[in-house]
């Protein structure tokens, strides 16, 4: 986990941290662009060394933790799937675990030119530069993991209807991972207090970024367009929602 614990002790996270009242404030600044000029990912377009520590640090979550925990915990949401679009999948960490773990899908990892340019070949997987707000390959299903909670509703919103564009109308999927911010019975409090925290480091760290509820996430699947979703846990931090157009 030290590319994770690098990223967020790095001055530019601190820098952030130490700004968070402008973000909280009636029409204040978000913390990262109080702090920096402008926001998260316009930043790590003009530092590379800056984007490498982001992909780098969700690749180790990706790798140790997450991926890992769907493979074992809910792998039947991947029967059937012949081709999988990793969505925001950064240096392709979780398109290759999951092409090496389900070796009958065919992998496609996206995300903008200048991050993929960069990604890791693995077999099985074809790494696509692009922009998820213009299109996104068409495939059978797509795969994006803790990348709708960087952005507000309407962002989010509008990732999830390109997602819907681009799988087939009768038997596609989405396959979102992220945090679910609810009251759940059979999750300890420390899982409580780690996803609280995630939530503060996405006021911190994005401009509208949150974790959602299962009833905001209702929402914004509603208003992209999708018919109906169901939501699974897994022995991690994060569930896995399906949806289906």
């Amino acid at each position: 986990m030290a590319a994770f614990v690098l990223l967020e002790n790095g001055p530019e996270m601190v820098a952030s941290w130490i700004n968070l009242s402008a973000g909280v404030q009636v029409n204040g600044t978000p913390a990262f662009e109080a702090a920096h000029g402008k926001d998260i990912w316009s930043y790590a377009v003009g530092d590379e060394s800056f984007s490498k520590l982001i992909n780098d640090a969700m690749a180790c979550g990706a790798r140790v933790v997450t991926v890992p925990a769907i493979i074992k915990g809910c792998p039947e949401v991947f029967d059937g799937v012949g081709s999988l679009v990793d969505v925001g999948g950064g240096n392709g960490t979780a398109s290759g675990l999951l092409v090496k773990a389900f070796p009958w899908i065919r992998g496609i990892n996206f995300d903008l030119p200048h991050v993929v340019c960069d990604a890791e070949q693995s077999h099985g997987v074809e790494n696509v530069g692009g922009d998820m707000f213009q299109s996104i390959p068409i495939t059978d299903a797509i795969f994006i993991m803790q990348v709708l909670h960087d952005w507000g509703d309407d962002e989010c919103i509008e990732i999830l209807k390109k997602c819907r564009e681009a799988i087939p109308k009768d038997n596609g999927k989405v396959i979102i991972v992220e945090t679910i911010m609810e009251e759940e019975e059979n999750l300890g409090d420390e899982l409580k207090s780690v996803r609280l925290k995630i939530d503060m480091a996405m006021m911190a760290h994005t401009d509208k970024g949150k974790e959602r509820t299962l009833k905001e996430w209702d929402y914004v699947l509603g208003q992209a367009g999708f018919s109906r979703h169901n939501a699974k846990h897994i022995r991690a931090v994060h569930s896995v929602i399906e949806a289906y157009p």
